[in-house]
């Protein structure tokens, strides 16, 4: 009997590292859907006949949806099984990238983009804090970091493979390439998820009530402030890489970016639990510097290579430091810290990628990218004040 007990145990701890990679693989699917775009920009730009500022809508729209649909859809669901949600937007994704690739109009294109923002608001509120359910609790942390590490994943492998298969076969491969992957992993999350009936129903009471805490609300404003500092630069950054730069190796200086951003997300795996504000200082430094020093030292492809590992390195942190500064502010709300953290993050990320196509559009890229780190030293500024003052 022991040994029969601890083969099964065995057996379900290894189907809940399966759980957490399917989990990790569904939020990389859909992270390289929703900004594949910044990739592609230039030539959907030019398909649809639309300046680079109004295709950048393509980042705002799934952003605006996103941060409306995790409460919502949480909410409106929180009694029904987690897995069977999961799965459910999993198909929602498939609907919307095959239809990114036959859209024959920019209308058509922004619907897709729609049904993405609608799977973000969803898959990642729910599967964003799942794994303390699927490992044992001395795992949690190395869990949600697996899973966490899709971010950067889908920088580093999503949309450099996209961009390469978007520059050699036209823009809308990559979007059936993506349609046909999340098909599949609809399946995986079939076969190793478990059922998973909610613990904590989540209501909007129980929203409200975190926002009333001082720890979320910082998490709140410097979740807004760095986010949006990020999306209104590197929504733009292969304009600017094309023009200012004046390179045409953008797939492979955003594989660098990705590359460095997992490196960033492993070091703020080490770093985060003991460090948490000095991380996101950090991170936000980082990116001050890197998005300020652009315009200067990026007009040569050695500079803008530099300054993109830094970059990479220091967004990489980012959602690290501010689902786990959610989290923290509400240990007992799982489900609810990411729900908030969710939406602040993709409320901003359109409010970022729109700000930014506007000052594209009205001055030029490089002022974006000046615009972005003063906001990201703004971010450090207010982090840091709540560091000293500690009220």
């Amino acid at each position: 009997m022991p040994v029969l007990e601890t083969t099964t145990i065995t057996r379900s701890q290894r189907l809940g590292w399966l759980g957490v990679i399917a989990v990790m693989l569904g939020i990389f699917s859909i992270v390289t859907t929703e900004i594949l775009p910044i990739g592609l920009l230039t030539p959907m730009a030019g398909d649809f006949g639309v300046s680079p500022g109004r295709a950048g809508w393509l980042m705002t729209v799934p952003g605006l949806v996103a941060a409306v649909a995790a409460p919502v859809i949480t909410v409106a669901t929180a009694r029904l099984d987690r897995r069977i949600m999961l799965c459910a937007l999993m198909v929602l994704l498939a609907t919307a990238d095959f239809l990114a690739a036959a859209a024959s109009e920019y209308w058509v294109e922004l619907i897709a983009r729609l049904m993405v923002g609608m799977t973000i608001g969803g898959f990642w509120s729910i599967g964003a804090g799942l794994a303390a359910r699927l490992v044992p609790e001395r795992w949690v942390v190395r869990a949600t970091a697996v899973i966490f590490s899709a971010v950067p994943l889908g920088s580093v492998l999503g949309v450099p493979a996209g961009t390469f298969i978007g520059e050699h076969f036209g823009w809308r491969v990559p979007f059936v390439v993506l349609g046909v992957l999340t098909v599949a992993l609809l399946a995986a999350l079939l076969v190793v998820l478990p059922p998973l009936p909610p613990l904590q129903v989540t209501r909007l009471a129980v929203l409200r009530d975190l926002l009333r805490l001082r720890q979320t609300r910082i998490a709140l404003v410097a979740t807004c402030l760095i986010v949006t500092a990020h999306f209104g630069t590197y929504t733009y950054v292969t304009p600017f890489l094309r023009d200012v730069t004046g390179t045409h190796h953008i797939s492979e200086l955003l594989l660098v970016y990705g590359a460095s951003g997992l490196v960033g997300n492993f070091l703020a795996g080490t770093t985060v639990a003991r460090h948490l504000r000095a991380t996101f200082i950090t991170s936000a430094s980082l990116i001050a510097a890197a998005t300020l020093l652009l315009p200067v030292l990026g007009r040569s492809t050695a500079g803008a290579t530099s300054l993109l590992v830094v970059w990479g390195i220091a967004y990489g942190a980012v959602p690290a430091c501010s689902m786990t500064w959610f989290a923290l502010a509400a240990p007992e709300a799982r489900e609810a810290a990411t729900v908030l953290f969710t939406s602040s993050f993709q409320a901003t990320l359109s409010a970022g990628a729109l700000l930014g196509g506007l000052v594209v559009d009205a001055i030029t890229v490089s002022t974006t990218m000046v615009c972005g780190g003063l906001v990201a030293l703004l971010t450090v500024l207010i982090v840091s004040g709540c560091v000293l003052n500690r009220r």
